[in-house]
């Protein structure tokens, strides 16, 4: 074979694997980028998914941003939505420790995201699991006027103290702040160890849930929220109670007679981890949390099938509940 014949050849399986990309490429192509647009203006920073050409569409604030905000953002912005994943501790910039946090800066992320194009000012949702779920639930009824709703997983019926995490400092502290007022919460002292390599993480939530005045005055006003709320939670989640305070959130919005649409909805064999990755199998049961420089086996509750299932479930109810907002 002579040198051209071999290099007409050789062009003619590069044209064919080109023109070959771009065939797969416009059928694959879903209209968003593999890369979020990171946002670091007004106070706040952030990852931004949304499709191109999207307009005026409802956008869900994901708290606590990371790997779990990445992926839940992502997911909305296939769906013609659009996802502001927004971490708030532990970056460059940011406070190291999750105590005293102020609202404001979730309100710099909020007032930034009512100007966008691709945002409809009146469909904005956020969106926690576990404290972050409580802090998603303390800022909607703290901006009623901005929020339109709540996505809360293993939510919390109150606002704790710093205190509830063992390597926050010792003095007791606020969790959330704003305009120079703590955001009222139910003090705690630290967790403690034992002489196993063991502890059981809901036996010091439960006890904290018995501080009656306390949890009164801590109570998030979830009345406040101008929008309908979802609650989703694992009947064995062994972190903390998170159906008992989904039903205390309950009882408290029939008590105050509640404008907007509620729903609690509570898995059998499901425990904390039901707002992970709804197509992702974890096969780990526990998890190791430090005190006092010593490191403990605790667990999360529920079963591989029970979680799985919970969080396909609740993921297909999430949909539906935003097709509503």
């Amino acid at each position: 074979m002579t040198s051209k014949r071999k290099y007409i050849i050789s062009i003619g399986i590069i044209t064919l694997l080109i023109i070959a990309y771009y065939i797969v490429n416009l059928i694959l192509f879903t209209g968003i980028k593999l890369e979020s647009k990171f946002i670091n203006e007004n106070g706040f920073q952030a990852n931004y998914f949304v499709k191109d050409k999207v307009q005026n569409k409802a956008s869900i604030i994901l708290i606590g941003g990371g790997q779990w905000g990445d992926y839940w953002a992502k997911e909305f912005a296939k769906k013609e939505m659009v996802g502001l994943s927004l971490p708030y501790t532990r970056k460059e910039g940011f406070p190291e420790l999750p105590e005293e946090i102020k609202l404001e800066y979730f309100e710099n992320a909020i007032k930034w995201l009512k100007k966008q194009k691709e945002v409809n000012p009146t469909k904005i949702v956020v969106m926690g699991a576990s404290r972050n779920a409580e802090l998603a639930l303390v800022i909607a009824s703290i901006f009623p006027e901005s929020i339109s709703g709540v996505i809360a997983y293993a939510p919390s019926s109150v606002s704790w103290s710093n205190t509830v995490l063992p390597y926050n400092s010792n003095e007791l502290k606020p969790s959330w702040k704003y305009k120079g007022k703590d955001i009222p919460y139910v003090p705690m002292n630290k967790i403690s160890g034992n002489d196993s390599g063991k502890i059981k993480m809901i036996e010091y939530w439960n006890k904290g849930l018995t501080k009656i005045d306390m949890v009164n005055k801590a109570f998030i006003k979830v009345e406040n929220i101008n929008g309908p709320i979802i609650l989703f939670s694992g009947n064995d989640d062994l972190v903390w109670p998170s159906s008992i305070m989904a039903d205390m959130i309950e009882e408290r919005l029939k008590e105050k007679s509640f404008n907007h649409s509620f729903q609690n909805v509570k898995y059998k064999n499901a425990g904390h981890l039901i707002s992970s990755n709804p197509e992702a199998t974890s096969n780990y049961r526990t998890g190791l949390i430090t005190i006092e420089g010593k490191k403990y086996e605790y667990e999360f509750g529920g079963t591989n099938k029970g979680d799985s299932k919970a969080k396909k479930d609740a993921k297909i109810k999430l949909m539906e509940y935003l097709k509503k907002i």
